[in-house]
């Protein structure tokens, strides 16, 4: 974990000076710090990079399946839009971007990937004042990253896709079908598919700078409370609404269905948090969810700390039934 231990010291320092909205004013001018549901602002961190710093990516390019050069076992976000061809999103990019604003057909998108929480989480870009384009804050709230919209310059909690800080504060994101799987997962269901190019940006792309981080103990710039019932801080679990499935029981049954929901594991993709480079990182297998119909349903494959720290009544799915 090269890029922890540079400046974890130095910002655990500057902790308690940043306790309060007036510290990210200066930064922040156009945002409207009077409404929040921040309770207690020792929770939001910067992450190191300011605003814009890692740069959102809009509009992307897209490329033919056979133009692609990607290991078989890197992962990629799915989004499949009725209508539309099936599109992959590499997390060698979103490593890296960690938020693409596209346009799927009429149905604007935010692809999102925390690294820090393995959150991949697509949504409806549309908000009650019109559709938003997302940008990277550099700030972090239990270790999760804050979005903010270039419209109102509201602060949002990727993970719940709530807004937290500004003028849009309580207004929810629409999570949508999404899912994370190989690339070979995805260019075998969707050979009529679409994949996005590399961005034009200087970005070692393919290679992982958290290494090891999903078998770290405790997650970075996180001072919360583990998760219960023992379940490792960084394990991987299926979070569905309230409801939190750990990966390990998913992948040791290969299919449960319960609370009117089919989970599947199968082998064959690669953790983009473990080794140096993400095909070289092991094999996470690839996860479906879908309802008692076979309809994919929106969910995110998270961190076991996260879910606790966002979902502290949730309900853990550590037993059958």
């Amino acid at each position: 974990m090269r890029i922890f231990t540079t400046i974890t010291a130095f910002f655990l320092a500057v902790q308690s000076a940043s306790a309060s909205p007036e510290f990210w004013a200066h930064e922040w001018p156009d945002t409207n710090f009077s409404k929040t549901t921040v309770e207690n602002w020792v929770e939001i961190l910067s992450g190191g990079p300011p605003k814009d710093g890692i740069p959102a990516l809009d509009d992307p390019q897209f490329i033919a399946l056979a133009a692609a050069d990607l290991p078989v076992n890197e992962p990629v976000i799915t989004v499949d839009i009725a209508g539309e061809p099936p599109r992959a999103y590499p997390v060698r990019y979103l490593m890296w971007h960690e938020i693409v604003n596209d346009q799927i057909g009429d149905m604007p998108v935010a692809v999102t990937f925390c690294p820090l929480c393995n959150s991949g989480i697509v949504f409806d870009r549309r908000g009650p004042t019109g559709t938003l384009r997302f940008g990277v804050s550099g700030k972090l709230r239990n270790s999760d990253m804050i979005m903010y919209d270039r419209e109102s310059q509201s602060w949002w909690q990727q993970a719940t896709g709530t807004a937290i800080v500004g003028d849009l504060t309580g207004a929810q994101l629409q999570a949508l079908p999404a899912w994370m799987e190989s690339w070979d997962s995805f260019r075998t269901a969707n050979p009529e598919g679409r994949v996005m190019a590399e961005p034009d940006f200087n970005r070692n792309y393919g290679t992982n700078p958290y290494v090891s981080y999903d078998s770290s103990h405790r997650p970075f710039l996180y001072s919360g409370e583990l998760p219960p019932h023992d379940i490792p801080a960084l394990a991987r679990v299926v979070r569905i609404g309230d409801k939190a499935w750990p990966l390990s029981r998913i992948a040791a049954a290969g299919m449960l269905t319960e609370e009117g929901i089919t989970l599947t594991w199968a082998a064959g993709q690669a953790s983009a948090l473990d080794g140096g480079t993400i095909a070289q990182g092991r094999d996470v297998g690839n996860i479906r969810v879908r309802d008692a119909a076979g309809n994919d349903i929106a969910h995110d494959v998270m961190f076991a700390f996260a879910f606790h720290a966002f979902w502290p009544a949730g309900k853990w799915m550590i037993n059958p039934g």
